[in-house]
């Protein structure tokens, strides 16, 4: 009889423990927070981590269900999250400084970081010849983004002790490599080092190319994630979560890339592989290394802009950033 009534009570715990366990995985599952992400250009190698925390489960490990969203638009991102259309999007630490030195400010911060150092550069064919900036003079020089790579490349050659009329500069907008391998342009300012150099190496083409920071510019972040400051302000909580989800991500990227790289294939199954491989390997070392951005950073480039007249008006680095995470 006792045995009876033991295993009676031992059944009744079971099924009020059962009852427990399922009332907090659908409260733990009530508790996960859709959001959005936009991204700043179509998925690609340097959104590797971001997938990574999709495909691997560490944003629903933070409490997060977040959607990749590419919306067809580079600058899209950044109006929408400063609209307050979307909570959060990969931008540019240039945008960002534009944004907030502004006639009307756009209010969107940076919360944290996916590609700490430049990609953009000025790329050549080696058959130029050219080896220093100052091999610049007299050449025909192709750019994609005005007044931005303008700017950039001005600063360069004068950096190199070369006037403005010592080159000539051509619009080539998008179509940035066609000019190239065809010799209408000697060298061009918008490639990325991880992509549109591989593209040339796939085509057959030995090019080289200068890396901005190297060459008079201020080190920039590449690639950062904004929210609006209305946003970060309501909702500290979700965006501390967001930014611990990616820094995990990015670590895991960084000691396991071979699976990082499948992940990103399993998201991607139309990408190129051949060169998503070789653009992978070029940006792995580019990811953020850390969360904390630096003050002294976003300041130079903000000074940068001001005095070659990117901007107006003088901003503050404060205003442009915000480190989430503590470490």
């Amino acid at each position: 009889m006792k045995t009876a009534i033991c295993l009676m009570f031992l059944i009744s715990c079971g099924i009020l423990l059962t009852g427990i366990d399922s009332q907090a995985d659908s409260h733990q599952k009530t508790e996960t927070e859709k959001i959005t992400l936009l991204l700043d250009w179509a998925p690609n190698i340097d959104h590797v981590p971001l997938y990574v925390a999709q495909e691997h489960k560490i944003f629903a490990k933070h409490g997060l269900e977040v959607e990749l969203v590419w919306g067809g638009d580079p600058d899209a991102p950044l109006k929408l999250v400063a609209a307050g259309k979307y909570p959060f999007a990969v931008s540019y630490q240039q945008s960002v400084t534009i944004a907030r030195a502004s006639e009307e400010v756009l209010p969107v911060k940076s919360i944290g970081l996916l590609v700490e150092h430049p990609l953009n550069t000025i790329s050549f064919l080696k058959k130029t010849g050219i080896k220093t900036p100052a091999d610049f003079k007299g050449k025909k020089i192709g750019y994609t983004v005005a007044p931005l790579d303008v700017l950039l490349f001005n600063a360069i050659a004068a950096n190199a002790g070369l006037a403005e009329d010592d080159y000539e500069l051509i619009n080539v907008g998008t179509n940035i490599l066609a000019p190239l391998l065809s010799g209408q342009i000697d060298a061009v300012i918008g490639p990325f080092r991880n992509y549109e150099i591989n593209m040339l190496k796939l085509e057959g083409a030995e090019a080289d190319y200068f890396a901005l920071e190297k060459h008079g510019i201020p080190d920039y972040y590449e690639l950062v994630i904004i929210t609006h400051d209305a946003y970060l302000e309501n909702h500290p909580e979700t965006t501390k979560k967001l930014m611990m989800a990616i820094q995990e991500a990015i670590k895991f990227t960084k000691e396991k890339p071979d699976d990082a790289l499948q992940l990103f294939f399993k998201a991607n199954p139309d990408a190129t592989k051949e060169l998503e491989e070789l653009a992978f390997r070029d940006t792995l070392d580019l990811f953020a290394t850390t969360q904390m951005q630096s003050e002294e950073k976003w300041a130079a480039f903000a000074k940068f802009a001001y005095e070659k007249g990117l901007i107006s008006k003088t901003v503050k680095a404060k205003d442009c950033f915000i480190n989430v995470l503590e470490e």
